[in-house]
């Protein structure tokens, strides 16, 4: 019996000494194994075509993510307004604070692997009553006043036998980082939205000049028309046409010009301004360039870069201590405490001969019966990490999906815009031929205004195709996790968070 209590106790302080934690240590997913996001052969160039924006881009394969990503698309403007709203944007505020919360909530943790000091001191002035003989045989009561001083220290300490204390700073750091890492995504976010909102701004406005530009052109029209009607050269019907084709036309400018001042709102917004403080900083197609080089991180890397996959495995983390903390609840708790204190009838006499008192105690506590409900708690936790697996999967599965989807954008755009940019000068040259011909009596006035509505529609829809060569880039920096390991306006310690088990 003693030889197997000393074995016992000795393996209790080998586990002790050893430090070691109970439940599974947590093991970071693989990379998948996938060599390529798009099947079939990988794109290496785009199409090109010969209008602003319609160069053509080479994929870098490897290439790294610049941290101030947005600069490539030179300009000074919008570099100046994506600083601001990285600053300013409560959203990135919000995510800082979570941060700043998060990191507070590990060092209050990691108070649990000392002692708890206390020191308490008191003094009272009591009074009591008892009962004297006297001289002649009765009684007599004696009221005596006096003074109690107490001063002591308690120390107590949890011992972490099973590393249920350090898994749970394990969770709590894995939670830091999550949150660390959304701060990331906060940025990234904010950042692809001020691109996208200059992007879409600029297309508005060339819209609304093109639309304006012919609604010009075919006002010119209809005063040649109205000259030709009083020249009896025209019918009345042909002028009433152009006026309607005119008027049509002049129709689509304020929806336009809707669009254009609620993008300038969502724009102010993404600046951290109410929409009455927006205010110049006009954007323009012709000053946003499309960068010729296009980086592609590898498969491998991209769970590395996306802050979204970190966030996730942040809480896989999370998960996978939390099932150690619920083994260990599940253990023997073992609790040491210690007291050292006086008691006299003045703070003079503390801790003078025969006032001193201490104590020393261990405590062990076993969970005997319980319905259950440490085992379902840890069965709880084994479920939760389950779930957070499958999150994890899914989050991975997403951010290839997004950068697959963006290479076929980058792909199948550039090829839109280089037809859309044929199909344009067609339908001018169609329209020029239609003025000929009815000027001529050739035709009619009907094949004058198809071709009108053909080239307005077609040059529209060449803009729309140059602004979303424009989104491609950006959101193809967005989905390769948008540099953030790069930035140079972070400490470098926040760069790169290495979660760990503490010893």
């Amino acid at each position: 019996m003693r030889s197997h209590l000393l074995r016992g106790t000795a393996s209790l302080l080998a586990l002790i000494l050893a430090g070691c934690a109970v439940g599974p240590d947590f093991q970071r997913p693989a990379a998948p194994g996938v060599g390529q996001y798009t099947p079939g052969t990988p794109l290496a160039q785009t199409a090109s075509a010969a209008v602003a924006g319609g160069a053509a881009q080479t994929i870098r394969n490897g290439r790294d993510i610049p941290g101030d990503w947005w600069r490539v698309f030179r300009s000074d403007t919008l570099n100046r307004l994506v600083a601001e709203a990285l600053k300013a944007n409560p959203d990135i505020q919000s995510a800082q604070a979570a941060l700043r919360q998060a990191q507070e909530n590990v060092a209050a943790g990691q108070g649990a692997l000392f002692p708890t000091v206390s020191g308490s001191s008191s003094a009272t002035r009591e009074q009591s009553n008892s009962t004297a003989a006297t001289a002649t045989g009765g009684t007599r009561t004696v009221t005596s006043v006096y003074n109690v001083t107490n001063a002591s220290v308690d120390v107590s300490y949890d011992l972490d036998v099973w590393g249920g204390t350090r898994r749970n700073i394990e969770s709590l750091q894995a939670t830091a980082d999550y949150e660390r890492y959304q701060l990331e995504a906060s940025y990234l976010t904010i950042s692809s939205n001020v691109v996208t909102a200059a992007i879409q701004e600029a297309s508005l406005r060339a819209q609304i000049a093109a639309t304006e530009d012919i609604i010009k052109a075919e006002r010119a029209y209809l005063g040649i028309l109205q000259q030709q009607f009083a020249l009896g050269g025209i019918s009345q019907a042909d002028v009433a046409s152009q006026q309607a084709t005119v008027a049509q036309d002049e129709a689509l400018l304020p929806p336009l010009q809707k669009q254009l001042a609620q993008q300038r709102n969502q724009l102010a917004v993404y600046l951290g301004r109410f929409p009455s403080e927006i205010s110049g900083d006009d954007f323009e197609l012709a000053g946003l360039t499309l960068p010729s080089d296009l980086p592609l991180s590898l498969p491998s890397k991209l769970v590395e870069q996306r802050p979204d996959i970190k966030s996730s495995e942040a809480q896989l983390q999370a998960a996978s201590a939390k099932i150690g903390v619920a083994i260990a609840n599940m253990l023997p708790q073992i609790t040491l405490s210690a007291s050292y204190g006086s008691s006299a009838d003045s703070f003079g006499n503390l801790f003078s001969p025969g006032t001193v008192a201490w104590s020393l105690a261990g405590q062990v506590v076993q969970t005997i019966f319980d319905g259950g409900t440490l085992l379902h708690d840890k069965r709880a936790a084994e479920a939760g990490f389950d779930q957070a697996a499958a999150q994890y999967r899914s989050t991975v599965l997403s951010a290839f999906q997004d950068v697959a989807d963006t290479l076929h954008a980058i792909q199948y755009d550039a090829d839109t815009l280089k037809a859309q940019l044929a199909a344009e000068q067609a339908a001018q040259r169609s329209l020029n031929i239609a003025r000929s011909q009815y000027q001529a009596g050739a035709t009619t006035y009907t094949t004058v205004l198809t071709a009108q509505t053909a080239l307005l529609n077609a040059r529209i829809s060449r803009i729309q195709a140059q602004a979303a060569r424009l989104s491609d880039t950006a959101a193809l920096y967005q989905a390769l996790g948008g540099g953030w390991w790069n930035r140079t306006d972070v400490p470098a310690g926040r760069k790169q968070p290495t979660p760990s088990l503490p010893d």
